[in-house]
């Protein structure tokens, strides 16, 4: 890697931080959460920093530059929500990073409805 690369990755990684509000959540959240979270963290910057032609999300082949721009816009919100289907999934995941990757991927247009979800189902459970 020449000088320009690791300037360039150095503030992907930075950018990323700032994005997902990393140091307020390691200074806050519970252990066991920060763990996953920095798991995470360490998956979107190697999605980012890594350049290749395309990048296999749960089979399917979608262009390095569409998954890299999309991992640019994740906010802590979107770990959370990742962080919260991990914890919530009864049965075992076989390939975790490839989990964690489709997760990432796919939070900012899925993450909404999970909630909602969420939310009718305790209605009608009673719970609220």
């Amino acid at each position: 890697m020449d000088k320009m690369d690791e300037i360039n990755v150095n503030s992907y990684i930075q950018f990323i931080k700032k994005n997902i509000d990393y140091d307020a959540y390691m200074q806050w959240d519970d252990y066991a959460d920060k763990e996953i979270f920095e798991e995470l963290f360490q998956v979107i910057c190697e999605i980012v920093c890594v350049k290749r032609n395309t990048i296999r999300i749960s089979g399917q082949d979608y262009p390095y530059e569409l998954v890299k721009a999309r991992f640019l816009k994740l906010k802590s919100s979107h770990l959370q929500y990742v962080i919260d289907c991990i914890k919530n999934t009864p049965n075992r995941i076989k390939n975790i990073k490839a989990y964690m990757v489709a997760s990432l991927y796919n939070a900012p247009t899925t993450m909404n409805t999970y909630f909602e979800n969420l939310v009718n189902a305790d209605m009608m459970d009673g719970r609220i």
